[in-house]
């Protein structure tokens, strides 16, 4: 393990938290979100242009893979919650956005309310019990963000759900 993660990424090796971000598009399918996984959905309703650059607590548009035809397939929202700045290129560690409020029924998803920060369109759950290793590369463009002090609470989360688990 490398030992310029921040204690919070080595935790989540250590138990096997940290998942392909294929993993996520697997689990919660873009085709059950609003966007039905097209990006084209968000970006006709912007005006705003956006930047791939990132940071911790920026919410992305994370993009699966890319047709042979160049067309974007299966694309999700996700929560910057970590960054391992020594590799290159950086790797970005986010916990997965869905609109589905179903899903608020497990402990290790949290409720995030639309608003003009995050630039949701719907009231969304982050799913707190994984992370997930995003690349640069794989980042369409970013829709907004969360404070400090939710990274922190979807930290909390992980942790208090890796305690449950393993007690």
């Amino acid at each position: 393990m490398k030992e310029e993660l921040s204690d919070f990424l080595k935790t989540a090796y250590k138990y096997g938290k940290v998942k392909d971000v294929k993993e996520a598009f697997d689990e919660y399918p873009v085709e059950e979100e609003w966007h039905k996984g097209n990006a084209e959905n968000w970006i006709k309703e912007q005006e705003e242009n956006y930047s791939i650059e990132c940071k911790i607590g920026d919410i992305v548009f994370v993009k699966e893979y890319i047709y042979p035809d160049g067309k974007i397939g299966k694309d999700h929202l996700f929560v910057i919650i970590d960054q391992d700045n020594t590799a290159v290129p950086i790797e970005n560690f986010g916990m997965l956005i869905s609109s589905n409020l179903e899903k608020l029924k497990f402990n290790s998803n949290k409720l995030l309310k639309k608003d003009n920060i995050n630039n949701l369109h719907k009231d969304s759950i982050v799913k707190t019990d994984v992370v997930y290793k995003i690349s640069n590369e794989q980042i369409l463009f970013k829709i907004g963000k969360v404070d400090n002090e939710k990274i922190e609470e979807y930290k909390k989360s992980f942790y208090n759900n890796l305690k449950s688990n393993n007690d």
